[in-house]
């Protein structure tokens, strides 16, 4: 890395161990949207896979998360040992998943889920897709809210709750950690640990961008007729977009279960998944800085409008709801937004967008 990108990189990554730790001065609640919006980053760059690079319309992504979500919860709370005598006889002292087997776990059944989903859509394409996609992730929400009769699985709407926190190591995220008179409360651990993971996320879709896997999957968006007549297995590469993004919506989910410590299928409705579909399409499809961008303002704006909503609420005597009003502030800034901005906040350069660099991106390879 040259002197020009090392400077910038390293006043990142210190402004990103610093933050945290000025915020919680302030109040932890700011600490908490700043973990939030990790968990959404995490999201849409998995998404980013499926509907940026492989150009495959995906309405019911957050249907991974919950897969992972409740995954971890089952594994890590009292509920099966409470409902299922044969678990509680297995294990008396209850379920403990450590954070090295619960994030393998629900990145491979959310990946397994994935691929399910993507075999029967393989020759489905755009608003065909979208409706499937939206189906499953449907069906999925349906199901974590009727699972509870005649065998409580999933405790129905009522949700699972009493998930037990991560542990790294000696370190209880679910509880303060005293440095000698410093303090870090669980949100400050819960982002260290969630930053980490965003970060690895980071550098392996930025991997698959620049791989012959991204190029082929870019080939497939452009024109997948023609990239099929190339000889590309456009198949197996779909199910393969599939399965690596649900893998980052099922880490997302486990890490949501630890962090909340409760989950119901509310947390996974429809809106969500087109929230996350919105910040993909707003950050810049395709283009990774974009999306993480798009993620976290769409994950942070409504917070922030909320000190805007209070005081409108406040004028009107309130006749307006703040929340029904914070909603509308959002959709009016997305219009603008789209509006100045067609291609999204930070969209890809367009040297990227093509399969054969430019006469210019020649030049600057060879300088």
């Amino acid at each position: 890395m040259n002197k020009n990108r090392l400077l910038p990189f390293l006043g990142a990554a210190v402004a990103l161990a610093v933050l945290p730790l000025l915020l919680q001065g302030v109040g932890e609640a700011w600490v908490r949207i700043l973990d939030t919006a990790l968990l959404y980053i995490l999201l849409a760059l998995g998404l980013n896979i499926v509907v940026g690079f492989a150009g495959l319309l995906d309405l019911g992504y957050i249907a991974f998360a919950a897969v992972g979500a409740y995954l971890f919860a089952l594994l890590a709370s009292p509920h099966l040992a409470e409902n299922l005598p044969a678990v509680a006889a297995l294990f008396p002292d209850g379920l403990h998943t450590p954070i090295w087997l619960a994030l393998p776990l629900g990145a491979g059944l959310a990946a397994l889920a994935g691929v399910m989903l993507g075999a029967p859509t393989l020759k489905l394409r755009g608003d065909y897709l979208a409706i499937v996609t939206l189906g499953f992730g449907e069906i999925i929400r349906v199901f974590m809210n009727n699972l509870d009769a005649p065998v409580n699985i999933t405790n129905g709407p009522k949700g699972i709750n009493a998930i037990e926190p991560f542990r790294v190591g000696p370190i209880n995220l679910g509880e303060p950690w005293h440095i000698g008179s410093f303090t870090l409360p669980p949100v400050t651990l819960h982002y260290y640990l969630f930053l980490g993971i965003v970060i690895l996320a980071v550098i392996v879709c930025m991997r698959l961008h620049d791989s012959r896997l991204g190029r082929a999957w870019m080939a497939i968006r452009e024109d997948e007729v023609a990239a099929k007549a190339m000889g590309l297995n456009t198949r197996n590469l779909k199910l393969l977009a599939f399965g690596l993004g649900a893998t980052f919506g099922g880490v997302s989910g486990v890490l949501f279960a630890s962090f909340q410590g409760f989950v119901s299928p509310e947390s996974f409705s429809l809106q969500e998944s087109i929230l996350v579909v919105a910040m993909v399409v707003l950050g810049g499809l395709g283009h990774i800085p974009g999306v993480i961008l798009g993620a976290f303002l769409l994950a942070a704006l409504p917070e922030v409008l909320r000190h805007v909503a209070g005081p409108l609420q406040a004028m009107t005597d309130g006749r307006l709801d703040a929340a029904i009003l914070r909603q509308l502030l959002v959709a009016v800034a997305m219009i603008g937004i789209m509006l100045a901005r067609p291609r999204g906040l930070w969209p890809a350069p367009a040297h990227e967008d093509r399969l054969i660099p430019d006469e210019a991106a020649l030049k600057e390879g060879q300088a």
